[in-house]
């Protein structure tokens, strides 16, 4: 007579999920939940000195890049507990090489001129 597979337990889904991202230099990072909304907020005084326009530009890119690191993490969160790709792709989660690729294309667009010659 075989034995009943103990079903492996199961960790609770958490209501959100959090990730953080930093500029280059390590002077500002953002933590965000899956909705964009950043719960914690951490910068030098040094970044001050580019005035508040920038800081508040940079705090926006770094939430944005936050929320889709963690939309990506819930993604693969509610994949463990067992939900079908279709929905998780209808609930706009992205898989982890979507949220790779748009986080280049962030970088991207957030690199100014990597150099003053032009091309001949």
């Amino acid at each position: 007579m075989s034995q009943p597979v103990p079903a492996r337990p199961t960790q609770p889904i958490p209501n959100v999920t959090v990730a953080g991202s930093t500029n280059r230099s390590g002077t500002i990072s953002v933590r965000a939940t899956d909705q964009g909304m950043p719960v914690e907020i951490k910068f030098e005084r040094s970044e001050y000195r580019y005035g508040a326009a920038a800081l508040a530009a940079e705090i926006l890119r770094l939430t944005q890049r936050s929320a889709i690191a963690a939309r990506a993490r819930r993604r693969e969160v509610l994949t463990e507990a067992g939900m079908p790709a279709d929905i998780l792709d209808r609930l706009g989660l992205p898989t982890r090489q979507q949220a790779v690729d748009e986080l280049d294309r962030i970088d991207d667009a957030d690199t100014g001129p990597t150099s003053w010659m032009r091309p001949v």
